[in-house]
């Protein structure tokens, strides 16, 4: 018997016997925030994981398997030109517009397949930070001054970040470089047409998660009242693709596409499920598939495995401390609206920390802000919190982890709410 392995048996059992026996059930804090937490999570399955997730695994996967490793090394690689390997990560998110939990697949197919720490990283923070969309709503909620700093901001974060991040680590990427040096060339289909797949999947995934405008009229309202139509044309489109340059047959993509249009013309009312429909059909035929298609459905189902329930724990503890919007967790709000007053390093440094902790949906930074600032946030520390909140989430943080392990990741963090904090307080003091 191994004494030492079973005494940490024990104090483990002891560890989860006295948390059981001590656990403050009763006391109402600990009853509402067990309450909030439960609500994310259900709000967070219902609105994000089959519009959002699903589609960034799929996504991810085939980064992995149609997109060749040399191709990803001379754009993104660690000897890529720099000015295109981080000009192109740091802007992405303007075209994206996707949460600091959906643009994870896609970092992590990016990485996987051989880009560079930095650019990786850069597009790791600019994902979820720079949507045009949330700098819009930011300007006219906010005011265009907090609009603009932000979308100022968050560019140069991303590139800063990415750089840094690379120096740091420059000789961890000097060796993943030349481990990858023996690979051949860039191969496969042109480059346009896998130009044209791509876009039909990024096109599903940004307008199935095209959020109601505050102004009713507009250009993006318009947009948003158009939301579904354009999902199912871009829908069309990956479908056409797959045909004719995939190799799919004919008649299951038709299967499909009657199922989703039943389904469209039974109900209406809910799109989601005809969009649900649209997903299973996908996963059914790539994984019936003995050939490509097969791998890049046995690949998103890997990132599905390694990404989903560090997700869903991330989101039910964020939801245990902090609640949802306009809820309370276990750390009182007040607390979190206290703290946050005024321009000082402190308030600063706490409203970076406390964002980068929370969780933000794609938008709903704005609206909680806009209570803060109602309750006495000082600009500068709104500024921080809009630069770390929409990209860090404890969610968010857990996944990192296991695609670039601890040590990385706490620097990542580290920069973002340092970066945060002193870009706060410069701009609360201009």
């Amino acid at each position: 018997m191994d004494f030492k392995v079973e005494w940490r048996v024990l104090a483990v059992m002891l560890a989860v016997f006295l948390a059981c026996f001590y656990l403050p059930v009763g006391i109402p804090r600990f009853d509402n925030a067990v309450i909030e937490a439960l609500y994310l999570v259900r709000w967070y399955a219902r609105e994000h994981v089959i519009l959002c997730l699903v589609p960034a695994f799929f996504i991810a996967g085939a980064i992995s398997v149609f997109v060749s490793q040399a191709s990803v090394m001379k754009y993104l690689g660690a000897g890529a030109n720099k000015i295109l390997a981080y000009g192109v990560a740091s802007v992405s998110g303007t075209v994206l517009a996707v949460c600091s939990c959906t643009v994870l697949p896609l970092f992590a197919g990016i990485y996987k397949m051989g880009a560079g720490l930095g650019p990786a990283c850069a597009f790791l923070y600019s994902g979820p930070a720079i949507s045009v969309l949330s700098i819009i709503l930011t300007a006219r909620v906010l005011g265009p001054e907090l609009g603009l700093a932000r979308a100022i901001g968050a560019i140069l974060f991303s590139i800063v970040i990415g750089i840094l991040m690379h120096l740091i680590f420059r000789k961890e990427e000097r060796e993943r470089a030349l481990n990858a040096v023996a690979m051949g060339d860039e191969g496969g289909r042109p480059l346009w047409q896998n130009a044209v797949y791509f876009t039909a999947m990024v096109g599903i995934l940004v307008f199935a998660n095209w959020g109601l405008p505050a102004a009713e009229g507009g250009v993006w309202a318009a947009i948003y009242r158009w939301k579904w139509p354009l999902t199912a044309f871009f829908g069309l489109l990956l479908g056409l693709v797959m045909v004719v340059w995939f190799e799919v047959r004919w008649w299951k993509m038709m299967l499909v596409a009657v199922a989703v249009t039943s389904v469209a013309l039974i109900l209406p009312e809910t799109p989601l499920a005809a969009f649900t429909v649209g997903l299973l059909g996908l996963s059914l035929v790539t994984a019936t598939d003995r050939g490509e298609n097969g791998e890049w459905f046995a690949s998103s189902w890997g990132f599905a495995k390694q990404i989903f329930p560090l997700l869903l724990a991330g989101v039910l503890v964020a939801g245990l401390l902090l609640g949802r919007v306009g809820g309370e967790g276990l750390i009182p709000s007040e607390w979190v609206a206290r703290a946050v007053g005024g321009n000082s390093l402190k308030a600063n440094f706490f409203a970076s920390f406390a964002g980068a902790f929370m969780y933000f949906a794609t938008l709903t930074e704005v609206p909680i802000l806009q209570g803060l600032i109602g309750n006495g946030m000082g600009k500068g520390p709104a500024l921080a919190l809009l630069l770390a909140g929409p990209a860090l989430s404890l969610p968010n943080m857990l996944v990192i982890r296991s695609v670039l392990g601890t040590k990385k990741t706490l620097v990542f963090v580290s920069l973002v709410i340092v970066m945060a904090t002193f870009s706060g307080m410069l701009y609360g003091h201009v």
